[in-house]
């Protein structure tokens, strides 16, 4: 058998990345890590490129051999992600990355058999208005725009034509990993919270609203899916719900938080984030001094996580529907990994400490 040789796009995001450590760990395939900035992980071959340039692409990838497996995770989103979610500019770059790339790596794979894309709960509308819960993957599409459907029915058009690659559709809910810049890094988010909170000698008091029923995403259990989804038949050309396992609120593993930086918990204190945590910025450079962290500003690693780390909180909301995809038919496939979400809450604080994100 061919040795499988992987091109990730979107190699510096939170699940590019996860993919591209999960298969440098297995040291089964050659890692081919496609992005803008170096993600500086050795033992992968970066390719500096910028997607939206189709110019680019074909200059770079054109020449590229023995491609056997894409994983596309690039994403494009607007500096106001909520409000970007809609916008058609949004969809339309999107769509395009993805084409790029296709039209490069393509005519010149002819061992390609795979190729992996990302969606989310908003697959099933849970940024118009609440969703069934469980969310199938068997339920017609949802009728609002989006660029998951754009992206979609690109793979699907071209793998019609016959080339002899399949495809699988991930969907996952309130990724938990970390990225410099992600636009939906909760963990970097609540954890350069906590750790600002503990430094002002406040306790730790949750900021959401009304518990919300919802799941999470380990994009280390994530990225072992996707590599089992590329090899198995069960996996060829269908979609899958992608969490955890267990179901998560909040307010009840905030705790976890708590221990982490050895904090003491106080009665919730609603608070939005995007609007209180870009104004401590002092703080946190004299943190990334007196710690030694890595030197990048709040606004260059969390961004705009701050709005999306208020929406997964329900923050200002008192009665949230709940927000949970249903596992099962992933199961069914064959693919049994879980994890304990507040296990894996408290590894992911616990490596963003021991990789000086943020202070032990």
């Amino acid at each position: 058998m061919t040795k499988r040789r992987f091109l990730v796009a979107g190699a510096t995001g939170l699940v590019g990345k996860a993919v591209i450590e999960h298969l440098l760990a297995e040291g089964e395939a050659d890692v081919v890590a496609i992005s803008r900035r170096d993600p500086h992980l050795p033992g992968a071959l970066h390719l500096p490129i910028d997607l939206t340039d189709a110019a680019a692409c074909q200059e770079r990838l054109a020449g590229l051999s023995g491609i056997t497996d894409i994983v596309f995770a690039a994403l494009y989103e607007k500096p106001e992600l909520v409000a970007g979610w809609r916008d058609p500019e949004q969809m339309a770059v999107n769509r395009a990355m993805l084409l790029n790339l296709l039209d490069a790596v393509e005519p010149n794979a002819p061992d390609l058999r795979h190729v992996a894309l990302l969606q989310g709960t908003k697959a099933y509308g849970v940024h118009v208005e609440p969703i069934g819960v469980p969310a199938k993957e068997h339920w017609p599409r949802h009728n609002h725009e989006n660029f998951y459907w754009l992206q979609e029915d690109l793979v699907r058009e071209r793998q019609s034509m016959g080339h002899g690659w399949s495809f699988s559709i991930w969907r996952p809910q309130a990724l938990f990993g970390n990225a410099l810049g992600s636009p939906m890094n909760i963990i970097g988010a609540l954890g350069a919270w906590a750790a600002i909170r503990r430094e002002q000698g406040q306790p730790l008091r949750f900021p959401g609203g009304g518990p919300l029923v919802t799941a999470a995403t380990d994009t280390r259990l994530l990225a072992e899916a996707i590599c089992w989804g590329g090899a198995s038949e069960a996996a060829a050309n269908q979609t899958f719900n992608m969490i955890n396992g267990d179901v998560l609120l909040w307010p009840h593993i905030c705790g976890a938080i708590a221990r982490v930086f050895n904090m003491q918990m106080a009665e919730p204190q609603e608070e939005f984030l995007q609007q209180t945590m870009p104004g401590e910025e002092a703080i946190w450079a004299q943190m990334v001094e007196k710690y030694d962290l890595r030197r990048h500003t709040l606004a260059e690693w969390v961004g705009s996580s701050w709005e999306f780390t208020d929406r997964s909180l329900a923050t200002g909301v008192a009665q949230p529907a709940p927000s949970v995809l249903s596992p099962v038919k992933l199961h069914q496939a064959g693919f049994h990994g879980c994890i304990d979400t507040e296990v894996s809450l408290v590894w992911w604080l616990q490596r963003l400490q021991q990789e000086r994100w943020l202070p032990t």
